[in-house]
């Protein structure tokens, strides 16, 4: 076979994702504590950026526009009016100020330049003023025990043997959250060299450390443990709990009667004797490691009959171009600097560029999610006035057509990001619901409504004779909502909401 070499003109598209482009939309899925860590990171890994305080110390720093309220606006609210606001074309299209910063020419005016940058925030207005409702910082600094170090110190006054002890650590560092020993105990008692009826010793000796059932293996081992230390003993609830646990889940209690040839009151009697017991030992200890605070990226207020928006940027650095690297541009232009002045103004060249690129890029991330909110606020007034009930569908290319953006960047300013409203504190994601249709021919529902509906039924029911997949449906039914029985047990599992049978309380 014969291959030919030919030449052919081709026109095409591509989308080129620059490391600047790459950089930009990292920034945008970015949480604020990450953004503070990685302007953190860019402050010392650029000599170029330097963070500053309330204001550059050349020219000061631009003062916000107030709003009709008297209320500091974000600069994202001080666009110039015709501004074409695509995200792609923000951050796809070079500027006059980069293409001149790449070809090196001199008549580029550094000292504009430098302070065009210096002269405005890298971000909006910071809101300075002391809020209330945020955590105290004593529920901040506070540190409470975690399981581990609740049972090292009983452990330490138990009065085992240096070998013995070295058993118990490892059992306490093989626990579950829930308090439940997970590791194999003779593997343990063969690293440590010890029998394994003296390794059951020392587990037993854990097992009966506060929270009493702690180191169980099972739910049966917890639950027996705790029912052999009643007072008085209870020997028909040992008996339920050692041959009769799945019929126990399962509330077939009539067959525990049968099988343990005892009146169904005696066995009632010892079912509410079990559920006094503490199926996770754990329970009361989890979250008490580190506590992650939910802190918002954006305050949502109510002035009047106006919802004002405000960035939550405490805590974020304020960037600016450093005048030391102004002075070093200056001298390598004029020709004053060292014989090195090349080699140092191609440095400082690619490190403003990176520092300037920067800026823009949290520029740009924090008029999106200024806008992103903006347009959630119009679409779900309702909600900010009455709550969950009045939340309205609402899907990412709403709120993309809304800011003339695409889904993708909606998606991403949305993950992880938190508002702080009148009616509580929500992921930006929280809003956006599929529909549920109504059976009147009204607006539909939100999912997230629905969700509460169904919580508020469960909670109301007779805990006798609790309420069905098939019995919620009617209900929502009489109030015009049209749902699938399987969507409702699709919902009731995302509420955590046991099925009927399993809800259902002995008389």
């Amino acid at each position: 076979m014969a291959f030919d070499l030919k030449q052919s003109l081709r026109l095409s598209q591509q989308l080129v994702m620059t490391p600047q482009l790459q950089q930009a939309i990292k920034l945008l899925q970015l949480n604020r504590q990450e953004l503070s860590e990685l302007v953190t990171q860019e402050l010392v890994e650029n000599p170029v950026l330097e963070e500053t305080a309330d204001g550059p110390e050349d020219g000061g720093e631009a003062e916000p526009q107030q709003t009709a309220d008297g209320e500091s606006a974000p600069e994202a609210h001080q666009d110039p009016e015709g501004e074409q606001r695509r995200d792609e074309e923000a951050f796809n299209q070079p500027q006059t100020q980069e293409e001149k910063l790449v070809s090196g020419k001199d008549d580029f005016n550094w000292d504009s330049y430098i302070e065009d940058f210096n002269a405005t925030s890298s971000t909006a207005p910071s809101m300075r003023e002391v809020n209330d409702e945020l955590p105290s910082f004593e529920n901040v600094l506070t540190k409470t025990n975690s399981l581990e170090d609740h049972i090292e110190w009983q452990l330490s006054m138990a009065g085992l043997t240096d070998q013995e002890r070295m058993l118990a650590e490892l059992i306490i560092g093989n626990l579950s959250e829930d308090g439940y020993f997970t590791a194999s105990l003779p593997d343990l008692a063969a690293e440590t060299k010890m029998e394994l009826e003296d390794a059951e010793e020392v587990l037993k000796i854990i097992h009966h450390f506060d929270p009493l059932g702690v180191g169980s293996r099972d739910l049966r081992e917890c639950l027996l443990i705790q029912a052999r230390l009643m007072n008085p003993r209870q020997p028909l609830l040992e008996r339920i709990l050692e041959d009769h646990l799945p019929n126990l889940e399962r509330r077939n209690y009539a067959a525990v009667a049968k099988a343990l040839d005892a009146p169904m009151e005696k066995v009632q009697e010892a079912v509410r004797l079990i559920m006094e017991l503490e199926p996770k030992p754990g329970r009361a200890f989890q979250g008490s490691g580190d506590n992650q605070y939910i802190s918002p990226d954006i305050y949502v207020y109510k002035v009047g009959d106006e919802y004002q928006i405000v960035l939550n940027e405490d805590g974020l650095p304020k960037l600016r171009i450093s005048p030391y690297y102004r002075n070093i541009l200056q001298s390598a232009r004029s020709g004053t600097a060292t014989a090195g002045s090349k080699e140092t103004r191609e440095y400082v060249q690619e490190k403003l560029r990176s520092a300037m690129w920067l800026i823009r890029s949290i520029h740009n991330r924090q008029k999106t999610i200024y806008r992103v909110t903006e347009a959630i606020v119009n679409r779900q007034r309702d909600f900010f006035e009455k709550g969950v009930q009045q939340l309205k569908p609402m899907i990412l290319k709403d709120v993309a057509n809304d800011i003339g953006m695409h889904e993708s960047t909606i998606s991403r300013v949305t993950t992880n990001k938190y508002v702080h409203t009148p009616v509580g504190i929500f992921e930006l994601k929280y809003f956006f619901n599929s529909s549920i249709g109504s059976t009147d021919g009204s607006s539909a529902l939100a999912s997230e409504a629905v969700k509460d509906k169904i919580r508020q039924l469960v909670a109301k029911e007779d805990p006798k004779n609790p309420l069905s997949d098939q019995k919620i449906v009617e209900l929502l039914k009489n109030d015009h909502i049209d749902i699938a029985r399987r969507t409702v047990a699709k919902y009731r599992d995302m509420l955590n909401i046991l099925p009927s049978s399993r809800r259902k309380q002995i008389l």
